[in-house]
């Protein structure tokens, strides 16, 4: 594949990505309604079996940036899970910025592993 096609791979399929977080987010998020941001969860979790699936797979090189960088990576959302640990903190909601570290580090490692293990099969 060309840099210049690899490049636009990336520009478009990383577009598609961050558009998918925002939806499935919102619609999560919507729904839960509580101060646990149950939407970035959703999302990290869920790239976490997309990316453990991946990374279980036999893909080239650029098939690899493709779906794991560009889309995974933009799917996914490290700085937004760190910021709302931290407003939760801010807010003096201790325990629930808490729980999301441990419940976000614990499932995100099964989730990679599940889905490891699913492409194996």
């Amino acid at each position: 594949m060309t840099a210049i096609l690899l490049w636009a791979g990336v520009a478009v399929i990383g577009g598609f990505g961050s558009v998918m977080r925002f939806v499935i987010d919102g619609a999560v998020a919507r729904r839960a309604a509580r101060a646990f941001p149950f939407g970035t969860l959703a999302v990290n979790i869920s790239g976490a079996v997309l990316l453990g699936f991946l990374g279980g797979l036999v893909l080239s090189r650029d098939a690899a940036l493709l779906a794991g960088t560009a889309f995974v990576g933009a799917y996914t959302t490290f700085s937004t899970w760190m910021l709302e640990t931290q407003r939760l903190g801010e807010e003096r909601q201790t325990w629930t910025a808490l729980a999301n570290i441990v419940v976000s580090v614990a499932l995100g490692i099964a989730a990679a592993a599940l889905g490891q293990w699913l492409a194996q099969r």
